[in-house]
């Protein structure tokens, strides 16, 4: 009896602490960008690429870009800072970019043909900067050409948040969070697609992201019969 009280009490603990950690894993509101939240971020990020461009600081224009590229790719921070020219498969006909993540784990990720000309663009303001864009280059440089790591990427976003005004619990990350959201809504909860972008090795871990879209359906309650 003392035996089966004892199992039942440590079964109770294990279940009280997986249920703890997957709820810590549910994404919500805020943990992502809201619509204005996006537009004012990027906006910031526009007017700090066009100072780049005219004070000669290419740090700010690789900020926008970076910016883009999390929006428009959902890459992880790590992912962004290995990328190099020839990871980026946009000459032609081809949008989408070559991706090595987790485990080493490569995919890739279709991108947007508008996301493509802001690729073109950064290529250009790059040789403008007398930056190499052959294959073999990092992507996400310094200005001496050479390769940067991740948290020179985290701390830029963080320098570039305060400047647009937003909240300072927002991490780089949070635009992963962000992409895979409006990405979800858009693909009409297309999981499956979502996960491929994402390079989740599981659909359950991209589901952590309906915590979101049933806030949305808690909203829409409020207009049933409106």
């Amino acid at each position: 009896m003392k035996f089966l009280q004892k199992f039942t009490f440590l079964m109770k603990g294990e279940l009280q602490s997986a249920q703890k950690r997957k709820s810590s894993w549910l994404i919500d509101e805020s943990k992502c960008l809201s619509m204005n939240e996006v537009r004012d971020l990027r906006n910031a990020a526009r007017l700090l690429r066009n100072s780049g461009e005219k004070t000669g600081n290419f740090s700010r224009v690789r900020t926008w870009f970076m910016v883009e590229l999390a929006l428009n790719a959902g890459l992880r921070v790590a992912e962004m800072a290995s990328l190099t020219h020839g990871s980026m498969l946009i000459d032609g006909t081809r949008s989408s970019i070559r991706v090595v993540g987790k485990g080493n784990k490569k995919r890739t990720v279709w991108i947007s043909a508008d996301f493509k000309k802001i690729c073109l663009l950064y290529f250009r303001l790059k040789t403008f900067f007398g930056l190499s864009t052959d294959n073999d280059s990092p992507l996400l440089c310094a200005a001496s050409g050479r390769a940067i790591c991740k948290r020179v990427l985290q701390k830029s976003f963080k320098q570039l948040t305060a400047v647009a005004g937003l909240s300072d619990h927002y991490a780089i990350h949070s635009l992963r969070h962000t992409y895979s959201t409006f990405l979800l809504r858009a693909s009409l909860h297309n999981y499956r697609f979502v996960q491929r972008q994402l390079g989740h090795a599981s659909i359950r871990t991209t589901q952590v992201y309906a915590g979101v879209l049933e806030s949305e359906g808690r909203k829409a309650l409020e207009q049933l019969y409106a």
